[in-house]
């Protein structure tokens, strides 16, 4: 028990100190990792090798996509896309919530940390490079609000899916994205209208570079490609798809140092997070399940899956909301917040991200209550491997679950 609660507590000191000290915050992680891992290795009986081997493809597929997207990123800003994006859009804050509209819709469809960095991109030009921290943060919560109702969205539902739950479980998360955009991205596009409003330019935008399009299509192509036939390796398929378009259009490999500091920085508080001594979650309930999604701004969402996969008592669609959506309350809370702030430093605040960006809060928690009224809470049993296919056993109305689920995961 003590040995827990030092654990947890360094882990805690660590978030702290990001949280006060963000101009330093890589250091800090890598030391709050070194922390944790000594006092594992030396309190617990715990093999860094195999807890490494278990950990891997996460790390390095995390890693390599962190990467990978700036580079798409770049490619989509010189595409000159984003400029033709002044021409359909409309000015004023319209347009910006239309932006943030566009954000949800791309990362339903491809993955939330490329939606994130192809929403600052374009922000970039829209705003002429003034973007309110309020915006930023609304950009991060409709990469994730869109990801969450899309098993191809986020790295978390497709680890639902790929356990069993049906599509459109995971869909009813959609019905608290739409809620929640609708409230956060009001409130947002009004801020980064009073800051640097939505302006069509008087010149005709430069003409679209379609290589460097297709060039983007194709390294999210690689990636889904690759996500679905290589047992869930989407960065092998995004640097299969940089290497073949740099044949066509080179590549900017100068994006690749501020991005790198983005991802040691991720992918070191994710292998601090998995080695918290969390062996369980509370007893599902519609209540705690709307707490994961603050714990999601501070833990991981990708350990919190797991966890509730193996307890496997919840309505996967708050599940999916509520930690998909939820890391989006702190810039480091998520992978697309982490990749947007390599754009944006000033983001790398949590008091300003709180403060300014408070409607992705309130957001998170009209969206939640709103699918509670709308679909109520079911917890589905995700099938085992002795069930046919499609087949699932509905939880008794009292919680409990049914007797086909094995004692370990009641």
């Amino acid at each position: 028990m003590i040995k827990d609660v030092l654990l947890f507590g360094l882990f805690a000191v660590t978030l702290l100190g990001i949280a006060r000290f963000h101009k330093y915050a890589l250091q800090i992680a890598l030391g709050g990792l070194a922390c944790v891992l000594l006092a594992r290795i030396s309190l617990t009986e715990f093999s860094l090798v195999s807890h490494l081997q278990h950990e891997a493809s996460i790390l390095l597929n995390l890693a390599g996509l962190l990467l990978g997207f700036s580079v798409l990123a770049d490619y989509f800003e010189r595409s000159h896309l984003p400029e033709k994006l002044t021409v359909v859009l409309p000015s004023g804050k319209l347009g910006a919530f239309l932006l943030l509209v566009l954000v949800a819709l791309l990362s339903a469809l491809l993955d939330n940390i490329a939606a994130a960095l192809i929403g600052g991109s374009a922000a970039i030009t829209l705003f002429k490079r003034k973007v309110h921290i309020g915006y930023l943060a609304a950009i991060v919560a409709a990469s994730n609000a869109g990801g969450a109702g899309s098993v191809i969205g986020d790295t978390t539902t497709t680890m639902i899916w790929i356990e069993g739950a049906s599509p459109w479980w995971v869909a009813e998360a959609s019905i608290g994205a739409v809620v929640a955009l609708l409230f956060f991205g009001t409130v947002a596009s009004g801020q980064q209208h009073r800051l640097q409003p939505l302006v069509r330019d008087e010149h005709a935008p430069p003409p679209v570079d379609f290589g460097k399009v297709f060039v983007v299509l194709l390294i999210i192509g690689g990636a889904i490609t690759t996500n679905v036939l290589l047992d869930h390796n989407p960065a092998i398929g995004v640097w299969g798809g940089i290497l073949v378009g740099g044949l066509l259009r080179k590549p900017n490999w100068k994006v690749l140092p501020p991005a790198a500091i983005g991802m040691f920085f991720l992918v070191s508080l994710v292998l601090t997070a998995s080695m918290m001594p969390v062996e369980s979650l509370p007893e599902s309930t519609q209540w705690t399940t709307l707490g994961l999604g603050f714990v999601s701004a501070f833990f991981d969402n990708i350990p919190l899956t797991k966890l509730a996969i193996e307890q496997n008592s919840y309505d996967w669609g708050m599940l999916a909301y509520a930690v998909g959506y939820g890391g989006s309350m702190l810039w480091f809370g998520s992978s697309a917040g982490v990749a947007l702030s390599g754009l944006f430093t000033e983001a790398k605040s949590v008091k300003q991200w709180v403060l300014q960006g408070w409607h992705v809060i309130v957001g998170y928690v009209l969206g939640y209550f709103a699918m509670l009224l709308i679909v109520g809470w079911h917890a589905h049993p995700l099938p085992k491997k002795h069930d046919a296919p499609g087949h699932h056993v509905e939880a008794p109305a009292d919680g409990s679950l049914p007797a086909l689920v094995p004692p370990e995961h009641r």
